[in-house]
């Protein structure tokens, strides 16, 4: 069993002392062997804020980490960085590597760097990264779940989250699920659910389902949703391949985190080809 921790929308310079304890029991409780923070781990790009979002994971010391940058993760009000060198104290604290990738046996994770300096918000997919991940996983092994880490959402429920849906997911969406893709992994907009992508593209040859993750760490919660995180108990030895997705919420009277819901997933052996 494998069991993976989704870390999302922690905002540093926002979080909340009590519930990053919380957190940080939570992980030492549950083990992750895989921690992935899928964006907007500062609110304002600044190195102090890295800095603390740095130490933050370097407590949690998860055996492996994937994390993608978000927007909030490059500069807003320092135009001159933002133009020139928009990732430097990302970087500086996560490494050059915008676009990690994590394989294991019963696992492959496919990180993408989905934020566009040139945009304030909304985050793109160029047709070299829609390839890239095709064809990664076109050879991923049959017991491997398959997960695609982005940071803007491939599905909205709500009508007023449709402006912020990933510029590209059109084309990306039936290419990857194709492809043998399992997952793909969000946050961006504080709501988290789990749904399955034929709700918008009902003519997917295969299912393929996409996890939203809400604020993890930080005071912006929207619409009361308390703070949260995802973790999937995945086990590729079954057939066929399954995980659970388990919600665990802030609770501010017990303070730490409580399971929230659970929800099982099921896929197919392989791509539709």
């Amino acid at each position: 069993m494998t069991t993976v921790l989704q870390i999302s929308d922690a905002h540093f310079g926002t979080e909340q002392p009590p519930v990053v304890r919380a957190l940080l029991q939570l992980a030492r409780e549950q083990a992750p062997e895989l921690v992935i923070l899928s964006g907007d781990i500062t609110q304002r790009a600044r190195r102090s804020q890295f800095s603390a979002a740095r130490k933050f994971i370097d407590e949690l010391n998860p055996p492996a980490l994937v994390a993608i940058p978000g927007n909030h993760d490059i500069p807003l009000f320092n135009l001159a960085a933002r133009a020139l060198t928009p990732y430097a104290n990302y970087s500086e604290a996560f490494g050059d590597n915008l676009e990690p990738d994590f394989e294991s046996a019963h696992l492959l994770v496919l990180g993408i760097n989905t934020t566009r300096p040139r945009r304030h918000k909304n985050g793109e997919l160029s047709a070299q990264q829609i390839a890239r991940v095709t064809a990664r996983l076109l050879r991923a092994s049959a017991s491997q779940l398959r997960i695609i880490v982005v940071h803007q959402p491939v599905l909205a429920i709500r009508a007023s989250d449709e402006a912020n849906l990933l510029k590209g997911h059109c084309e990306a969406v039936p290419e990857w699920a194709a492809a043998g893709g399992d997952i793909i992994m969000g946050g961006h907009i504080h709501l988290p659910y789990v749904h399955s992508m034929r709700t918008t593209f009902p003519l997917l040859k295969r299912d393929m389902w996409t996890v939203q993750a809400g604020t993890s760490l930080s005071s912006r919660i929207r619409e009361g949703i308390a703070n949260s995180v995802n973790l999937l108990r995945c086990d590729g030895a079954q057939s066929p391949r399954h995980c659970t997705v388990e919600r665990w919420d802030y609770a501010a009277a017990s303070d730490k985190f409580e399971l929230h819901t659970s929800q099982l997933l099921s896929f197919g052996t392989g791509n539709a080809a």
